[in-house]
């Protein structure tokens, strides 16, 4: 693909462009997390879901949101362009969260029997599914569209992807703070109804700003995209596609193990044919290097699985057994989760002065050795729970400084791992099959999310639906499942760390792939 020409409108030395897609992404994931932070508190005190369901439910949304943006970014490259899948996909969101703000009537335990609204009910499925799509497009196609602010060799393309994931993580610290003290406080509809006005904000700022972008994201062909198919153009053929991928979302929603199965499936496709192809069309370094990434995939769900903890298992903790006062505030445990984003825009500049202090000395970790100290992080994070745990009152509650340490371990786990992620992929994977590489990646994360929600299962909490949970006896389960995950993840980083050196030979760095036989 050919670089964009430069913008011709600049602010703070980078194309004006840049700053469009900052706003955008800030809104878009502000309208994320904002929901994200409310949906399993919701399903257990709203719908009266069990704890056990609720993650699942969580865990499918999640799984699929991950999966989406192959699909996606797909048909944005070949025919979309990524300024109308941007455009769709916010259009999309803003439906789904516009329709998360109906919450319907409560549900209620009239003389032992359960009453949900079912109505209420399919209208969050198809709140979900709309916001599924609508990611799926969005999210590969506004990453994109930075990329074609600048020409491949400007040296600015670093930073100004340094500054347009500075957005992300502003609008999660925003919306998790506010929407998460909306929703608990006030009421759902109003957590989930400013979310919906994040996304209109951002839906805004990105057609407001398209005079910036010079030709960046448009369609490659666009003859090709307004050619017809029994009368109607192919751009209008896939906005109506992306109407009935809505339905097959809600419908997936509601049958969340037939998710598990595909993406097992998926996963067992994949791994197989990743090996086929090493073994028979790669050659000796590329067939290494190509078991590198796999191995290293394989990690980085192990990680995200431990991480996905903090949508599902950690937020019911904070609410039941964590006393969340911070310098005199009383804060909401939706609110809680704003300690990642915050210890991210805090510790990212530091991480990268000090692995670029390191490379110079020649003594930065190897990329596999990165991914070992993140599973350990991770690991350690929800041993840190346990031993707060232990310090727990006689009322079953744990100081929230130990919820604070959790998250900075993850954090920082997440600050070794994440950023080298997508690199290792597109460095070590044969030039080939890169873009199925990619995608490997991509379903490597639904998984997780996938696993995260199944694993949160083993920390639910049996009660009657509608009575109160009492911290007494939450506490001993919650401690038991984050001593299992702590360890699980100690001892994985270490085993990864230990074999780091062996793995990092495999990459033969300095060695010129060929390009298959």
């Amino acid at each position: 693909m050919n670089a964009a020409e430069p913008a011709r409108s600049e602010l703070l030395g980078h194309p004006a462009g840049l700053f469009i897609c900052f706003a955008t992404e800030m809104w878009e994931r502000f309208s994320f997390y904002g929901m994200r932070a409310l949906l399993v508190l919701y399903l257990t005190q709203h719908f009266l879901f069990d704890d056990a369901v609720s993650a699942g439910v969580v865990a499918t949304y999640g799984s699929l949101v991950y999966l989406m943006p192959i699909i996606g970014g797909f048909i944005a490259d070949r025919y979309l362009g990524f300024r109308r899948a941007v455009t769709c996909g916010a259009i999309l969101l803003c439906c789904g969260h516009v329709l998360m703000a109906f919450e319907g009537e409560p549900a209620s335990v009239v003389d032992g029997v359960l009453n949900r609204d079912d109505g209420a009910l399919s209208i969050m499925y198809l709140a979900l599914a709309f916001i599924i799509i609508g990611v799926g497009f969005l999210k590969p196609s506004i990453s994109t569209i930075v990329g074609q602010l600048y020409a491949d060799e400007d040296p600015r393309r670093d930073q100004g992807f340094t500054i347009f994931y500075m957005g992300i993580n502003l609008g999660a610290l925003a919306a998790i703070l506010l929407c998460g003290w909306l929703g608990q406080a006030y009421g759902w509809k109003y957590g989930f109804g400013l979310a919906g006005i994040g996304m209109l904000a951002g839906l805004a700022c990105f057609l407001g700003g398209q005079r910036h972008f010079h030709g960046a994201g448009e369609a490659s062909s666009p003859a090709r995209l307004a050619s017809r198919v029994a009368g109607i153009t192919k751009e209008h053929w896939i906005y109506g596609a992306s109407i009935v991928a809505v339905g097959c979302a809600w419908w997936l929603m509601q049958w969340r193990d037939f998710v598990g199965g595909l993406l097992a499936l998926s996963a067992g496709v994949a791994v197989f044919g990743i090996v086929w192809y090493a073994l028979a069309k790669c050659t000796k370094v590329e067939r290494d290097r190509m078991f590198v990434v796999l191995m290293l995939t394989a990690v980085s769900v192990v990680f995200w699985t431990l991480f996905e903890q903090a949508g599902t298992s950690m937020v019911l903790f904070t609410e039941r057994n964590v006393q969340t006062t911070i310098v005199g505030i009383e804060m909401q445990a939706a609110q809680m989760g704003f300690f990642n984003p915050a210890f991210i825009i805090l510790l990212a500049p530091a991480f990268a002065m000090v692995w670029d202090i390191l490379s110079k000395r020649g003594i930065e970790p190897s990329t596999p050795m990165k991914f070992g100290l993140g599973v350990l992080q991770a690991g350690l994070g929800f041993l840190v729970l346990v031993v707060g745990a232990s310090f727990a009152d006689s009322a079953g509650q744990v100081a929230v400084l130990w919820l604070v340490f959790a998250y900075f371990l993850h954090t920082t786990g997440e600050l070794c791992l994440s950023p080298v992620g997508l690199s290792m992929v597109t460095r070590l994977s044969a030039v080939k099959v890169v873009g199925l590489m990619m995608g490997v990646w991509f379903l490597s994360g639904a998984a997780a999310q996938y696993l995260a929600g199944w694993i949160a299962g083993f920390a639910a909490i049996d009660r009657i639906p509608g009575a109160e949970v009492d911290p007494v006896v939450s506490l001993p389960i919650y401690t038991d499942t984050f001593a299992t995950l702590g360890w699980w993840g100690v001892g994985i980083g270490v085993a990864v760390m230990a074999v780091a050196r062996w793995v990092n030979r495999l990459v033969h760095e300095g060695s010129g792939a060929s390009s298959g036989r």
